[in-house]
């Protein structure tokens, strides 16, 4: 009698347990920060030397996960300001943007497996030495893979996420974030 009594406390224990994972579709909101890397070949000039710098980075995330699997998110991505020496001058690179993507998700328990695709329309500004150069926006893909955790409504998640800008050979962010599911 007594193990069947620990084997039924067991399963209700368990079955109030698994809907603290299971997926919370709905609107959702969050942050996240990391490094942010940018190389560009021929940073100044023909000829130049290559600039690569890597910053602090951070983005805020805004999204509905409509589907267990699918989810539209919005994204405001600050690269941070990137600088280091580029033929003894001291070049800064300063860059942000607006992403929407689709994210796909493959939930395994508490944990989801997620890649995204879709658009970044950025801004960069350029200095050398203090000096502000032209600056320069576009509307290029973005892309990238990751894993969160899940507990109810919270979710804690890794990130790599790439930028396809013309003219630069890698633009990437690298993020730890929290998102919360509240709709």
């Amino acid at each position: 009698m007594r193990s069947k009594l620990i084997a039924a406390t067991a399963v209700l224990a368990a079955m109030t347990a698994f809907p603290a994972f299971a997926v919370d579709n709905g609107i959702y909101l969050g942050a996240s920060i990391g490094q942010s890397g940018v190389d560009i070949d021929e940073a100044v000039s023909s000829g130049g030397d290559d600039f690569s710098a890597d910053a602090t980075g951070f983005k805020v995330i805004a999204g509905w996960r409509f589907l267990d699997w699918l989810s539209i998110e919005g994204n405001y991505v600050d690269l941070g300001s990137a600088d280091e020496r580029v033929d003894g001058d001291r070049f800064e690179v300063d860059a942000s943007g607006l992403s929407l993507s689709a994210v796909g998700f493959l939930p395994i328990g508490p944990v989801d497996l997620f890649a995204r695709v879709g658009a970044i329309n950025w801004d960069a500004d350029f200095s050398i030495e203090g000096i502000d150069l032209p600056s320069d926006d576009g509307t290029d893909l973005t892309y990238g893979v990751g894993a969160q955790f899940r507990v109810w409504g919270l979710s804690v998640r890794a990130e790599y996420e790439l930028f396809d800008i013309e003219d630069a050979n890698t633009v990437d962010l690298i993020s730890l974030g929290v998102t919360w599911t509240f709709l």
